[in-house]
């Protein structure tokens, strides 16, 4: 190696040998972040609610969905990455994406975004409905304006990614034409406001006085105001949950026990539970507290059962 690239790769960080074979396609997987699939189960939401889950019209339907919601996640993803890899360079851990990283170029990783986000609301046009393909669409054009301006405006950034997993829980209600409860909506937009503004408390908490760690935006919060917002979400969404619960309040019901009523127990106690972690400043990525908690888990497993119960009418 001559001296000029020792000099280059000391002033630019670590940088990664040159790609091998096969990996500027691990790379664009990695950039497409399959950890976050797991949040696009949520399109199964509404038709689970409903107990119009198992057709198989609705599993066909619901896994398409999936698909085409998940190759819009990965061209925001690829797009935003293209557009920060200069900053992710002198982040301590984002600096390792494979755009910012290299493995992946940035104009390769512009391209395949743009295809996906064109291809996706196409699909859904031909292959799902109308309402489907405009929600995606939406989708894409909210998340890359969150990538270019948004996520620069304080609580416009906390309402943009609140959005984003309202649209997954909806998505699966327009591919099926399900409606949508308002309770429905109500639970799960402000239930996705607590997780999203416990995360960025605990940022917040976690990268106090090391600025050039963390997203600028979050040296304009305080952290009082963050756990403002994620301690109303909580009270918002078990109150939108218990009057859902109690609709159908007076109605007799046939099933052995009344399981939409008594699944407000464990509702209340996931949502306590998380909150232990959203106080001590450690609720990072939602997926990772659920999976990493068993006490928390056991609990959604619970509410889910129950939940089933009611929908199943046992």
């Amino acid at each position: 190696m001559t001296e000029t690239a020792v000099l280059r790769q000391r002033a630019g960080g670590e940088r990664p040998a040159p790609p091998r074979k096969g990996s500027l396609l691990a790379g664009l997987l990695r950039t497409a972040r399959p950890r976050q699939w797991i949040k696009n189960i949520l399109v199964a939401a509404a038709p689970a609610a409903a107990g119009e889950l198992f057709s198989r019209h609705a599993l066909v339907q619901l896994a398409l969905v999936f698909v085409l919601f998940t190759a819009c996640a990965a061209a925001v993803y690829l797009v935003n990455d293209a557009r920060d890899a200069g900053a992710d360079r002198a982040h301590p851990t984002k600096r390792h994406r494979p755009v910012a990283a290299g493995q992946v170029p940035v104009p390769v990783a512009y391209a395949v975004g743009g295809v996906l986000a064109v291809l996706a609301p196409a699909a859904a046009a031909r292959l799902c409905s109308p309402a489907v393909a405009a929600l995606l669409a939406a989708y894409l054009g909210m998340q890359l304006a969150y990538c270019i301006s948004l996520k620069h405006v304080l609580v416009v950034d906390l309402a943009v990614v609140t959005t984003g997993f309202l649209m997954r829980a909806m998505i699966g209600g327009l591919a099926l034409g399900i409606p949508l409860s308002r309770w429905f909506l109500i639970t799960t937009g402000f239930g996705a406001l607590f997780m999203v503004s416990a995360k960025r408390y605990s940022e917040a908490v976690q990268m106090a006085g090391n600025a050039g760690a963390t997203r600028a935006l979050l040296t304009e919060y305080t952290t009082g105001y963050l756990r403002f917002v994620w301690q109303l979400a909580a009270g918002v969404a078990v109150l939108g949950y218990c009057l859902w619960a109690m609709e159908e309040g007076g109605v007799p019901h046939t099933s052995v026990l009344p399981w939409r009523q008594l699944s407000m127990v464990a509702f209340i106690l996931a949502v306590l539970r998380y909150a232990v972690f959203a106080d001590r400043g450690t609720a990072g990525e939602p997926e990772d507290v659920v999976l990493r908690d068993r006490a928390l888990a056991l609990i959604g497993l619970v509410w889910l059962a129950m939940y089933g119960l009611a929908v199943a009418n046992w």
